[in-house]
């Protein structure tokens, strides 16, 4: 009679190489895949249907180790219970287990370190860890992320809620989107203590009713022509770059780490490439010829890949510099980034440029996904003639009404 269990060796087992199934006995299986790798299975049946486990690689477990195994599932089977679901109740065990000791500060990390790359820039990181280090760790960082709930989160907000509320909002994303990681790994269960619609903002008061809208501080359109007639006596890279950008309208971090690579002065276009813009598109932007005449300045003294590089030549100039040319003219109630408004004051009140000219010329995205869906230039041309009279306009000469930017002291 053939011996019906044991029927394996470990020597046995140890030379084979040819692929297929191999049958210890009690249900207890060899397989040899074609590429020649060894695992355990066990084979058994549960109402009535046949099933299979695997038990883990040849090389985790020895013939005898497998043999124990296959005791242990069949001791499980003889008891009602299907030794798969077994494993898994065992597993979800072990997650709740895990949960009990990972920590919000453990979560925060793997989930920026998981995100990271997907971000824009290592400003982007950097606030994500410094809000949360600054507010959510000293109330719950060490605390297991499971046991975190909404009044734990309710500390951290109250009292930053009406005094920062733009950083408490932030800080109540940051922790929303944890959580939910969190969950989404097995690590917590049950609702986000710190979602906002239909939870806490029942708790606490809309932000629009306690925040006033503060929008950068700009200077007057009226006042720009002479603004422009101080700054083009200042002969500084910052002063050039504030001009710049006030001919183009771009964006302080557009301007500051624009490169030559992205000037064309024969075609008389500057493309700014999708992963500096804010709506991660690119954007193309005419140049007036005050423009041009900024960038013939720079080129003349060009020593870097920046159109205006900083203290450190293969490093830009900082938005910082730029606001300290302000500050030091003067007009420290200002912000460069409010030329923008300026810009589009001047185009409301003082052209007839359709409204879609002038939000493209700002690089606006179109909030009407219609209109969107069908706008497929960028109004390049219009833009040049609407560049063109936005430079005119600034050359013009103006009566002094604003503090004249003094010279800075060495």
């Amino acid at each position: 009679m053939a011996k019906s269990i044991n029927r394996l060796t470990a020597k046995a087992v140890e030379k084979k190489t040819a692929a297929g199934l191999f049958h210890d006995g009690l249900g207890l299986y060899l397989q040899v895949s074609t590429g020649g790798a060894k695992s355990w299975l066990l084979r058994y049946a549960l109402n009535g249907k046949p099933q299979w486990m695997g038990l883990g690689s040849y090389n985790d477990l020895s013939l005898e180790q497998a043999r124990t195994q296959r005791d242990a599932k069949r001791g499980i089977l003889k008891e009602g219970v299907d030794p798969i679901a077994a494993r898994e109740a065992e597993q979800s065990k072990r997650q709740l287990a895990a949960a009990r000791t990972m920590t919000f500060d453990h979560c925060a990390d793997a989930y920026i370190k998981s995100h990271r790359a997907g971000w824009k820039n290592a400003k982007h990181t950097s606030q994500w860890t410094n809000t949360l280090k600054t507010y959510a760790s000293p109330i719950f960082g060490g605390t297991p992320v499971q046991a975190i709930d909404t009044a734990a989160v309710m500390e951290v907000l109250e009292p930053i809620w009406t005094t920062k509320t733009e950083t408490a909002t932030r800080v109540r994303s940051r922790i929303e989107l944890i959580l939910d990681w969190a969950k989404a790994r097995g690590l917590r269960s049950g609702e986000n203590p710190a979602l906002w619609r239909g939870h806490l903002d029942k708790l606490l008061p809309q932000r629009s009713k306690i925040q006033a809208v503060r929008n950068h501080l700009a200077l007057p359109y009226p006042d720009a022509p002479h603004f422009m007639t101080n700054l083009r006596e200042r002969t500084g890279v910052a002063a050039k770059a504030v001009e710049y950008l006030i001919l183009t309208a771009a964006r302080v971090s557009e301007a500051v780490n624009a490169t030559w690579a992205e000037v064309d002065t024969e075609k008389r276009v500057w493309t700014i490439p999708a992963a500096r813009m804010k709506a991660n598109r690119e954007h193309r932007v005419p140049l007036s010829d005050a423009a041009l005449a900024v960038l013939r300045a720079m080129q003349a003294q060009r020593q870097s890949d920046y159109l205006f590089p900083g203290w450190k030549i293969k490093r830009p100039i900082t938005g910082a510099a730029c606001l300290k040319l302000l500050r030091d003219g003067g007009l420290s109630e200002l912000t460069v980034h409010g030329f923008r408004s300026t810009f589009r004051d001047w185009c409301a009140e003082q052209t007839n440029y359709p409204r879609d000219v002038c939000e493209m010329a700002l690089a606006h995205t179109i909030k009407d996904k219609a209109e969107a869906a069908y706008r497929r230039g960028d109004l390049l041309e219009k833009r040049a003639r609407l560049m063109d009279d936005w430079a005119k306009y600034l050359a013009q000469p103006r009566a002094a009404s604003v503090t004249p930017i003094r010279k800075q002291k060495r």
